[in-house]
């Protein structure tokens, strides 16, 4: 397995400047975009990109690797969680948590909690399982999906590796997909690769037919 570089320099994901919006256009920062007065990384520092392994999945169960996700090939670094993310998480918890089990739907679980999704192993920020499919050893990781995934989007996160495990986590059989973004404070509903849409604040979302009866405001999850 390839170890990060001990000795790589720490890349900040943002940088205030006194460039103006107008100088920003008319220099090359390449690889910055400029937002409110600082020029923002547009590629993860090297820290949050795949590490090459020849680790199996098996091994990586074995092995106690807080902090990465696992596909076939690669060890996926998952950057700590700051306070926004992990209120959002805990909010997400507590409007779901007293609906599903108040109602006998099934278990919710944290991220400390190992996935099978397709050939890979991933810690959803929140995952719901119906009672239905319960049935597996509480002493070991889910070798199936979850029903409703959610993630909520870090500061290191890219678009494009965000999509990507929503339909990962589709293909495999995931039913529902949540997306929670704080800075628009939006969440994005994946449903299959043509149905995906994005709530805004004022919307309500609900569990659909996955956490039947399930009903709230977007904003609540942000405030």
């Amino acid at each position: 397995m390839k170890a990060p570089r001990k000795d790589a320099p720490e890349i900040p994901e943002s940088i205030p400047t006194p460039v103006t919006l107008e100088e920003f256009l008319e220099n090359d920062f390449s690889g910055y975009e400029y937002i409110d007065g600082k020029l923002v990384l547009k590629i993860p520092p090297e820290r949050h990109l795949p590490i090459p392994t020849t680790m199996t999945a098996e091994e990586f169960l074995e092995n106690d690797l807080p902090g990465y996700e696992y596909a076939t090939g690669e060890l996926i670094p998952m950057p700590p969680a700051t306070r926004r993310h992990g209120k959002i998480s805990a909010k997400v918890i507590w409007h779901l948590s007293s609906h599903v089990y108040e109602n006998g739907l099934g278990e919710l679980y944290t991220a400390a909690t190992i996935f099978q999704v397709g050939d890979h192993m991933m810690k959803p920020d929140v995952a719901f399982v119906s009672t239905a499919r319960l049935d597996v050893d509480e002493d070991k990781t889910f070798p199936i999906p979850p029903d409703l995934a959610i993630e909520v989007i870090s500061p290191s996160d890219v678009h494009s590796r965000v999509t990507r495990k929503a339909l990962d986590y589709l293909n495999a059989g995931t039913h529902l997909v949540w997306v929670l973004d704080p800075v628009s404070k939006t969440v994005t509903v994946y449903r299959s690769e043509t149905d995906i849409e994005t709530l805004t604040r004022e919307a309500t979302l609900t569990g659909e037919d996955v956490v039947p009866g399930f009903a709230c405001p977007v904003g609540q999850l942000f405030d």
